[in-house]
């Protein structure tokens, strides 16, 4: 194999990464939106399967403005959950108001919840 072989395969391979990467994002997209049925979001995947380059295309096209949209989304919900989750096991230690503070001071210090929300559950084991 000489460098010219080498350096072919380099690029194929990078641009079979980038072509994972989008697909999966699209797929990703696909079953996170709620604004499309599941006969639409059927179609979507066999055109990705059939014509994946040019559904591709249309895709993002199409629904790219909303991909960052969901995706944003999606991640606000997962940290609203995180955090009742977080202010839920704070909660429910019903040790005395140290612990609770200092099991939300752990959570603040992992980054599970704000400096905000660890003043109110501070205040709210104070009270």
């Amino acid at each position: 194999m000489d460098l010219g072989d080498f350096l072919w395969s380099l690029v194929v391979i990078f641009f079979m990464v980038i072509y994972f990467m989008i697909l999966f994002s699209i797929i990703t997209d696909l079953f996170r939106s709620k604004d499309l049925n599941g006969v639409s979001k059927a179609i979507w995947v066999l055109a990705l399967l059939f014509l994946p380059l040019l559904s591709m295309l249309i895709y993002l096209i199409v629904r790219g403005n909303g991909m960052t949209e969901r995706a944003v989304a999606s991640a606000k919900s997962m940290q609203e959950q995180q955090v009742e989750m977080a202010k839920s096991v704070v909660a429910s230690s019903g040790g005395s108001s140290a612990d609770q503070i200092s099991q939300a001071k752990q959570l603040l210090d992992s980054g599970a919840i704000t400096a905000e929300e660890y003043e109110a559950l501070k205040k709210k084991a104070l009270s």
